[in-house]
């Protein structure tokens, strides 16, 4: 199943006409495919469907997927299709149209029902009957208290009604709450001291909006750690692997040139001791040893970094022990790599004083790593800048340039 479905995905992304082959699929593979598409697909398909062709793609969807969809339609299409849904579902989809899809608005259902603390059980259970028959769907159900939210009332408590009275109170369950305009990633913070609930939505007011329930947060948290590794990596989150080549061009040069001029910059500190290498042929063969551990462990520093500012655990203000952590431990990281490669130079190239340069240069550029694998992401969170799009090439460049003139540097004075 799951090989037909990638083969479904590509037939349509690389297709040229890509909703013709769409509307070929059943409704119930529609909705299977369209929510693993890439985002620039999706938005291809819903602008060539015509109004009528989107309403009976969305008509049988929960409203929260429709919002998504009709999200990428233009005004006047989107406008069309609410028009043809039915009253109940074109009042929700136009609520949650309402809220950015970043916020906890944007991710909640409007599948639950509201109940005050004192009612009985009986009422409660046609409540949850009544918009099981409207909506088709089992609501959570949550108790409030003289208008203050409390907490959530599991389902098989009404199972008890017909065992005599029951007071709601002593089973209401403790249940996380966020505000409306709450950021999807505060919604997921919740949700990792909560794993086993429900969060619910509330107003500026504290009355009840909407439920979010874990199973939303899959895309969500699939989405991040795919932006960050795109950032990681200067590609465009909007790429998807389907894309053309001219695309995939067109996504990525920019990165490529910018990368290119830092490449120069290494080029001119190794320009600086041409004479060094001429007269000593085998520098030209560990260069890119030094340097290629002098990113990776800066990268390795970064990646640590930015994920402490990401969870608020660090800041510009407060790093002062992190860098000296990263710093010590790229002292030792540099001294174990730095003692193999010396022994390695020294057997191989029979040369004691190669070996010693190398693993010197391995000790302080690790160091360097450290320091600026940790400084630099702090210093553009700092101003504002996104730490995991920007900071991999100040990191790289820093290695590369001082890695060079540190190792190039010793040689010279050494050898």
């Amino acid at each position: 199943m799951a090989e037909q479905l990638t083969d479904v995905q590509q037939a349509i992304a690389t297709s040229s006409t890509p909703a013709a082959e769409f509307q070929r699929l059943s409704r119930s593979r529609q909705r299977e495919v369209f929510f693993l598409l890439p985002e620039t697909i999706q938005q291809s398909l819903v602008e060539d469907m015509d109004p009528d062709q989107l309403r009976e793609f969305v008509r049988r969807l929960d409203p929260d997927e429709v919002t998504d969809i009709l999200a990428l339609a233009d005004d006047d299409t989107r406008s069309a299709v609410l028009r043809r849904l039915d009253e109940d579902r074109r009042e929700r989809v136009e609520f949650l149209l309402g809220f950015s899809s970043e916020s906890a608005a944007g991710l909640m259902h409007l599948d639950y029902v509201t109940v005050d603390v004192d009612r009985g059980l009986e009422e409660i259970s046609n409540r949850v009957q009544r918009h099981e028959a409207r909506t088709g769907r089992i609501p959570t159900i949550f108790v409030t208290d003289d208008g203050e939210f409390v907490g959530e009332l599991p389902g098989q408590v009404l199972a008890m009604a017909d065992d005599g009275p029951v007071e709601i109170r002593e089973h209401v369950l403790e249940t996380p709450a966020v505000a409306y305009d709450a950021s999807d990633e505060n919604v997921i913070d919740v949700f990792r001291q909560h794993p086993e609930s429900s969060v619910a939505v509330l107003d500026d007011d504290g009355s009840v909006m909407g439920v979010i329930y874990a199973e939303d947060l899959l895309r969500v948290v699939e989405e991040e750690a795919t932006e960050t590794l795109y950032e990681f990596t200067g590609v465009q989150e909007e790429e998807s692997i389907l894309d053309g080549p001219l695309s995939k061009v067109r996504y990525r040069y920019k990165w490529l040139i910018i990368n290119l001029g830092t490449a120069f910059l290494a080029a001119g500190a190794v320009g600086f001791f041409e004479d060094t290498i001429a007269a000593f042929t085998l520098l030209a063969v560990y260069m890119p040893v030094v340097a290629g551990m002098g990113g990776n462990a800066g990268t390795q520093s970064m990646a640590v970094t930015v994920r402490g500012i990401a969870l608020d655990q660090i800041s510009l203000s407060t790093g002062g022990r992190a860098v000296v952590n990263e710093i010590i431990a790229g002292a030792a990281n540099g001294l174990i790599t730095g003692v193999l490669v010396a022994v390695i130079a020294s057997v191989f190239n029979q040369s004691p004083l190669l070996g010693f340069v190398l693993g010197v240069s391995m000790v302080l550029n690790l160091v360097i790593a450290g320091f600026f694998g940790t400084i630099i992401p702090l210093l553009l969170d700092k101003i504002g800048k996104d730490p995991a799009t920007s900071a991999t090439i100040f990191i790289t460049t820093m290695t590369d340039v001082l890695g060079f003139f540190i190792f190039l540097g010793l040689a010279q004075a050494v050898l």
